[in-house]
């Protein structure tokens, strides 16, 4: 899959650009840049760009909003609003998130103007971003403590299973008794509804120059936390925020009439390697098929031949047409007419106590066909095969000489024994 190109935007006043390419599980695959835009054009031309804005210039919000999805939700979303926001709604895009399990609906709310401007300015450097979230929207969240996050005069911060949400003041104790993270000195340690204000756990990120900024005015207020934690962010925030890539309550900016278009191009490229494999695997697949079923019809048509070949031999004066239905036929009239195995067995009994009688005939080959026997016989003389035709009709069957041939050892006849049915006992 391709990489993901996170470039930050930055605030208003300021000129350059900082990007960082990161791999699907949101780790950098290089190292954090910072200079103009142009410069990040090149790295995003076989990336996936996901632009980060100031979050200065976003209102971040979770209104309760009624059920629905589409324009419904989205028409409702300034109404549930309206008393957070200065401005016309008219020249206001409202972005809407996913509906969190409690209730709550992550919304971006920002000019319609700025969001524009940001889109035309990343257009003209030739960078078409996929997605456009505020920059805080990618702070992590914790549990058990606040998490503050401190860059220049801002500082963000994020509670737990809240959207964050930023301050612009100075020094930094006013701007974290504004955010509500401490008490206000003289007044009780009481909160604004006159509850007494419990002092917040706290886990602080910045980079090593703003510590050294600020760190003797944290280091006075650290008896009004119940913990503090500092956490340097040694390459700046863009790695940090990078880890949350995915966040299903990082707003996409980019949606109805700013919606990204479909970059085919670049989904043929994402997924050109699989769609070959596949093509290749169907090909594989067909043409293995097709050699079963060639193999089929040859192996087939053999038997087609054999069973052919089998009915000529068997009822050679009949037409094949269904050659399953007739020969059962044809078991079946042998059947009604008696000829069946007990009158062959009853036929090789006699013949077999005939020949034990005579011992110096032979029998060369026999068949049995409606209730008769034909046979090659050899015999010593003529007298011989009268005596086996004697024989056999003392057992209740004829026996006909067809012809003879005189032999080196005596006579080659043809005979045939034509069998009678048993007579009934009175």
């Amino acid at each position: 899959m391709p990489s993901t190109l996170l470039l930050r935007l930055p605030p208003p006043g300021a000129a350059d650009t900082e990007w960082l390419l990161v791999d699907a599980s949101g780790l950098p695959s290089g190292p954090r840049q910072r200079g103009p835009l142009e410069l990040a054009a090149a790295v995003a031309a076989s990336a996936r760009v996901i632009a980060l804005v100031p979050a200065t210039q976003v209102l971040l919000a979770e209104p309760e909003l009624p059920p629905g999805s589409g324009v419904k939700l989205a028409r409702a979303v300034p109404f549930a609003l309206e008393e957070q926001l200065t401005e016309d709604i008219d020249q206001l895009v409202f972005a809407v998130g996913r509906r969190r399990a409690g209730g709550g609906t992550p919304v971006a709310v920002v000019s319609r103007a700025v969001l524009q401007g940001w889109i035309d300015t990343l257009r003209a450097a030739g960078i078409e971003p996929a997605a456009i979230h505020a920059d805080m929207a990618l702070m992590p969240e914790n549990p058990a403590q606040v998490v503050l996050w401190l860059e220049d005069d801002r500082l963000a911060v994020r509670r737990p299973r809240a959207l964050p949400f930023s301050i612009e003041l100075t020094p930094v104790t006013e701007a974290l008794i504004v955010a509500g993270v401490i008490a206000e000195p003289g007044h009780g340690d009481a909160d604004p509804a006159g509850e007494p204000k419990l002092p917040d756990s706290a886990i602080l990120y910045l980079t090593r120059e703003a510590w050294t900024r600020v760190q003797d005015e944290f280091e006075g207020l650290v008896t009004r936390f119940d913990s503090l934690k500092v956490q340097l962010l040694g390459d700046g925030p863009l790695p940090w925020l990078a880890g949350q890539l995915g966040r299903d309550d990082a707003v996409n900016l980019l949606q109805g009439e700013f919606a990204a278009e479909t970059d085919y191009g670049a989904r043929w490229r994402e997924w050109r390697v699989p769609a070959i494999l596949v093509l290749v695997l169907l090909f594989v697949h067909v043409g293995a098929e097709a050699l079963q079923i060639r193999a089929a019809n040859h192996r087939s048509a053999q038997l087609d031949s054999e069973i052919a070949q089998v009915f000529a031999s068997v009822m050679p004066s009949e037409k094949m047409t269904d050659p399953r239905r007739q020969m059962q036929a044809r078991l079946e009239r042998i059947r009604k007419s008696a000829a069946g195995p007990q009158v062959f067995l009853r036929a090789m009994q006699a013949l077999s106590g005939a020949v034990a009688a005579l011992p110096k005939i032979s029998i060369g080959s026999l068949s049995f066909r409606e209730q008769t026997v034909d046979m090659r016989v050899s015999a010593p003389s003529v007298d011989a095969l009268s005596q086996l035709s004697q024989a056999l009709g003392s057992k209740g069957m004829t026996a006909e000489i067809q012809s003879s041939t005189p032999a080196a050892d005596g006579v080659d006849a043809h005979m045939q024994i034509h069998t009678q049915p048993a007579k009934k006992r009175p």
